[in-house]
């Protein structure tokens, strides 16, 4: 979108204070049911991020996909499943808690890494005016279409096989209870 600094300035802070209280409220809230709307809440707010960017396919593609599909089949699956299971077994940390933190710190420190020692190329800074200047002139969704079928052809596999094993396993959990 092409709208004046100060408002897009404002739009950025209002987006990313509400995707860190969603993410925490992702994490910290004990009920299942309200992490599954702070997901959607964290979701949206991604979303709204391409917008503002200017990838409007993109944020098409993640509201349809995530917030409509797979955010509302988790708060299914979640409403199907009984909700006293989770207050009663609530222990302040565990040995499992410890191992996860360790995984997902080290993940976090080698995606950073990862984030650092990467050529961006196809991406020059303009300096004057702090844009990302693409150098093809195509569409984005033309873009994201070429890389798809052909850089991405693997990864995008993956991804969907993943997801429909998700999606299995959310059927499964909710067929049981």
């Amino acid at each position: 979108m092409d709208l004046p600094g100060p408002i897009h300035d404002v739009l950025l802070v209002f987006l990313g204070s509400g995707l860190i209280l969603g993410g925490l409220g992702v994490v910290l809230l004990t009920n299942p049911i309200y992490s599954a709307f702070s997901l959607g809440l964290v979701l949206v707010c991604i979303s709204l991020f391409y917008i503002l960017s200017n990838s409007y396919f993109v944020a098409a593609a993640q509201l349809l996909i995530y917030v409509g599909a797979v955010n509302v089949l988790i708060i299914f699956a979640v409403m199907f499943m009984n909700g006293s299971d989770y207050s009663n077994d609530f222990y302040l940390w565990t040995v499992g808690d410890g191992v996860t933190s360790l995984v997902c710190t080290s993940i976090l420190f080698s995606l950073i890494t990862t984030i650092l020692d990467t050529s961006w190329y196809g991406i020059i800074w303009n300096t004057g005016s702090n844009q990302i200047v693409e150098q093809d002139l195509t569409s984005n969704v033309q873009q994201i279409g070429i890389h798809l079928s052909t850089d991405f052809y693997l990864p995008f596999e993956l991804v969907s096989i993943i997801l429909l094993v998700a999606l299995i396993g959310a059927i499964t959990m909710a067929r049981q209870y």
